[in-house]
């Protein structure tokens, strides 16, 4: 029989996963984003109780107007510079949320210098970036509207363009009460944000009592999850997104830059490949592996990757009717 290569007790793992979670950067978000389960719908007797993760709640009811606005500009390539390129251009909601691209390429042809994260359920995220330096969907809007390797434009100059299109100074008079200009563009842009969660995942559903939807095999990657520490940083209603966390803790993990990045959210986590802030790991088993061996100094067995792989594909969320990462 093999030897399993445990360089940490399993007990002492799990309090070091306690201790990173508290200690890492010495920040986090204990507020759930999108407010108690209850007020969203989801009464608290059905959600399994004392679990580290909580299921996603339905998007709320914003104003339809400023939504469909905003999925209008989400998709006008008038944001960019030269007319090129949209929000949609690297977040493909009718697919994943992003690209399947390790990078995705800037303005001049070059690569950028992180992955794609996922539009999808950002909404339940306590920052947004793989550095968490934006704290709204308007303060990111704008800032990848003007970043010059994005969209190399300005608001301002993006408002003009909007402001000589009759049809666009229409649906802001109807959303709006008045023509665009840079507040209500950003907060139409952030409505619709707001509107992308993906429910519905056979993980949810599970945590609001229905005992079929996973395997046993599922069952025991969730409990593996829970055990090796994983769940320290990945849980919440978006399991993961709430805390900032120094990546390749007991090894290297990627591009040693930046050194503190956002944990990323793990719903849909099966559509969103390649993987990491640098797309470096190609599948969820590689990507497994590795946090693993660079996280929890733990070297996992193939039936562990294997059952942990099956739980992380039960986390695969809808959007529109449709199992997220579906042709649509």
């Amino acid at each position: 029989m093999a030897l399993r290569a445990h360089f940490l007790h399993r007990g002492t793992r799990r309090w070091l996963g306690g201790a990173f979670l508290l200690f890492g950067v010495g920040l986090l978000a204990f507020t759930d984003p999108l407010g108690s389960q209850q007020s969203w719908g989801l009464p608290a007797k059905t959600v399994a109780k004392n679990e580290p993760i909580s299921p996603l709640p339905l998007p709320a009811s914003g104003d339809p107007r400023r939504v469909a606005l905003g999925a209008r500009l989400f998709a006008d390539s008038r944001l960019s510079r030269n007319n090129s390129r949209s929000c949609a251009s690297c977040h493909d909601v009718r697919d994943n949320g992003a690209t399947r691209n390790a990078l995705d390429r800037s303005l001049d042809g070059t690569s950028l210098r992180l992955n794609t994260l996922t539009v999808f359920n950002a909404a339940a995220s306590f920052r947004l970036s793989w550095t968490g330096k934006d704290r709204s969907f308007e303060e990111q809007a704008k800032r990848s509207i003007e970043n010059p390797h994005i969209m190399g434009s300005t608001v301002s100059e993006v408002v003009g363009k909007l402001g000589i299109d009759p049809d666009m100074r229409r649906l802001f008079e109807l959303a709006y009460g008045r023509a665009p200009d840079e507040a209500v563009v950003l907060d139409a842009i952030a409505a619709y944000e707001r509107s992308l969660l993906t429910p519905g995942s056979r993980f949810d559903r599970w945590l609001q009592g229905d005992g079929g939807a996973l395997s046993a095999t599922e069952l025991h990657g969730y409990q593996l999850f829970k055990s090796l520490g994983c769940v320290s940083c990945h849980q919440g209603v978006n399991i993961g997104g709430n805390l900032l966390e120094r990546h390749g803790i007991f090894h290297p993990l990627g591009s040693p830059e930046p050194v503190i990045l956002r944990v990323p959210s793990l719903r849909n986590v099966d559509t969103t490949p390649p993987y990491f802030h640098d797309g470096s790991a190609g599948t969820l088993e590689e990507a497994v592996e590795r946090m693993g061996y660079a996280q929890l100094n733990t070297l996992l067995q193939p039936d562990e990757v294997h059952d942990i792989v099956a739980f992380l594909r039960t986390l695969t969320g809808n959007f529109n009717g449709h199992p997220v990462g579906q042709p649509q």
